[in-house]
């Protein structure tokens, strides 16, 4: 099963999955800051509880993070899934990282649409960008109102902006 297209061709459709994101970048900025914060116990509890600290740091920050990411990607899946129900024409879904941000590109005969945030739960972000334009939000309060989200962002880039490149 190939999670990622390296390339997208013409003729593409989309498959109804969104690829996973799991960012070793993020998982990197944890590890690091969970043993420097580990690494004050060196000399207050010794190397078992900077060892103890790291573990729980390190496990907790691993932890935020997958689950950051599976909300964005439900979220993101949730929005395709609606927009194609509703009659959006999906090529495509891949996944790229752009700084400490995780990114969906929805691939669509109009242009592509930009899903993705901070995939770490406690602050987990949704933001939507289309043609230049973004809009971002809680992941918590997108996830409870999906519905409502993805009707807005429907009539703004399928029937509002096919109408404006069409024009």
């Amino acid at each position: 099963m190939q999670l990622e297209q390296p390339s997208r061709s013409g003729s593409a459709t989309w498959n109804g999955t969104v690829p996973s994101a799991v960012d070793a970048r993020v998982l990197g900025l944890v590890v690091v800051t969970a043993g420097l914060a580990a690494s004050i116990n060196l000399s207050y509890g010794g190397l078992t509880m900077a060892a103890a600290a790291f573990a729980l740091l390190a496990g907790g920050g691993v932890a935020c993070h997958l689950l950051g990411e599976r909300q964005l990607r439900r979220l993101t899946d949730g929005l395709v899934e609606r927009w194609v129900d509703a009659g959006g024409e999906i090529d495509d879904v891949t996944r790229s990282s752009n700084g400490m941000r995780t990114e969906w590109h929805v691939h669509t005969p109009d242009g592509e649409i930009v899903i993705g945030g901070i995939a770490l739960v406690p602050i987990a972000q949704l933001s939507v960008e289309w043609q230049g334009v973004g809009d971002t939000m809680a992941a918590s309060e997108a996830s409870e109102n999906i519905d409502r989200v993805a009707e807005s962002l429907y009539r703004e880039i399928f029937e509002m902006g096919s109408a404006t490149t069409q024009s």
